[in-house]
């Protein structure tokens, strides 16, 4: 059976969709749910879903070694970032060497980096009029939004839409794409 580890800091929809998506499934579980926030939607999607959350402050994350500790335990193959708003140490990515996926809110390399999430990046796409925007879903390195480029979609932006607009957008291409992706990824790991 394949592992699933999600990190999430928010609201958690991506998190549902993915505990959903493979909740019948007798060959992968999502095992854990990990979040920074300890008010985070994500926590009662979580628990709705009967999966164990893991609440954790900046120290134990970047000072300890009780992630890492705790993801090798639970004999985590995939590692996955649905809104997770902190850096990755570095540990932590040499651990999971492309074993570790991140969904962006934008078509990479446009509007990524640090600061670039959530309604930032919505209202980046609106400010600078582009006609489209979409997902990318790519491998996790030492660098905000850097890693290897697994997947992207688009969809139109029209002139009146506004982030609010995108960001629906956004979250329909996220919602549709990132189980089956995140199954693909699986399925070409050992």
């Amino acid at each position: 059976m394949k592992r699933i580890a999600i990190f999430a800091s928010g609201s958690g929809s991506n998190a549902e969709k993915i505990g959903e998506y493979f909740a019948e499934r007798s060959d992968v579980q999502v095992t854990l749910i990990l979040t920074n926030n300890p008010k985070a939607g994500v926590i009662q999607r979580a628990r709705k879903l009967h999966i164990p959350v893991v609440v954790f402050d900046r120290t134990i994350f970047y000072e300890t070694d009780k992630i890492l500790d705790l993801l090798t335990n639970s004999k985590i193959d995939l590692i996955v970032l649905a809104g997770f708003m902190m850096l990755i140490p570095a540990k932590l990515v040499e651990a999971f060497p492309e074993r570790m996926i991140n969904i962006h809110p934008a078509l990479l390399p446009k509007f990524g980096g640090k600061g670039m999430y959530g309604s930032f990046v919505h209202e980046a796409v609106v400010a600078s009029k582009e006609k489209e925007s979409g997902i990318t879903i790519h491998f996790v390195n030492q660098h905000y939004d850097e890693g290897n480029i697994i997947f992207q979609t688009s969809c139109e932006i029209l002139e009146t839409d506004s982030p609010d607009d995108v960001a629906d957008k956004i979250h329909l291409l996220e919602h549709k794409h990132f189980p089956k992706v995140i199954d693909e990824v699986l399925s070409g790991l050992n």
